[in-house]
């Protein structure tokens, strides 16, 4: 269907029209933003020239904690997150020790079911007990976490 030239020449007006619209719209919004956001902020420069002291930062990675390590088939596995290695800790032997097999030297459900006399479905639920019960002691040591802090 052919349209006149009248016709295009309208819908062209009333979608420039919209682009309008919409723009200074957006426009309005982006400044009303900013707005709320200045009016919230607290410029650095007048921060600086309040405090006595220059602001800084340090990064202490290992210097409040020193990594964990257990070994496994003679191997030494070192666990450097303190949560980790605590909820680890607090696992039965087995368990901790499939755990680690699993994630840390790579064994595969049926090579740890041979290293019990087990099969490898065996090893599998246990590995995923395992887990169940790391899940627990890490969310418990979460929620313990979460209580120091607003003490």
């Amino acid at each position: 269907m052919r349209h006149s030239e009248q016709f295009m020449e309208h819908i062209e007006y009333a979608f420039n029209a919209f682009c309008k619209v919409v723009l200074r719209n957006a426009a309005l919004g982006a400044y009303r933003d900013l707005g709320r956001k200045q009016k919230h902020e607290i410029s650095l420069d007048y921060l600086m020239s309040e405090t006595p002291f220059e602001p800084f930062t340090t990064d202490n990675y290992f210097g409040q904690y020193e990594p964990t390590s257990f070994v496994v088939k003679g191997q030494e596995i070192i666990v450097v997150n303190k949560r980790l290695a605590d909820a680890l800790s607090k696992l039965p032997e087995q368990r901790r020790t499939v755990l680690l097999m699993y994630f840390f030297l790579e064994y595969t459900d049926t090579e740890i079911g041979k290293e019990y006399g087990r099969s490898r479905s065996t090893a599998n639920y246990w590995k995923y007990a395992a887990l169940k019960q790391l899940r627990k002691e890490w969310l418990k040591s979460e929620h313990e976490e979460q209580e120091a802090d607003t003490l």
